[in-house]
């Protein structure tokens, strides 16, 4: 963590994508992370997450559809934008 925090100001990093599997340990290592590199001033991002292309809504778990909803978009029509 130390060697990340001194990456991050000696490169003035803007941003860190956190990316980690949508696990409990996923959500846990994303929050430990988040807590150590709060102090930075870096702008601490997570890649979304929901209900993948091609699923059908009837297997979906709770967890995912609930997270889905709260991190919904405006619909838009050119899906480039």
């Amino acid at each position: 963590i130390n060697e990340l925090k001194e990456r991050i100001v000696k490169e003035s990093t803007k941003e860190i994508i956190l990316a980690l599997p949508a696990t409990m340990e996923g959500d846990t290592t994303n929050f430990y992370l988040y807590r150590k590199l709060q102090e930075t001033n870096v702008n601490i991002t997570l890649i979304s997450r929901g209900i993948g292309v091609g699923n059908q809504l009837e297997y979906i778990d709770e967890l995912t559809l609930g997270k889905s909803l709260l991190d919904r978009s405006v619909y838009k029509t050119n899906i480039t934008n």
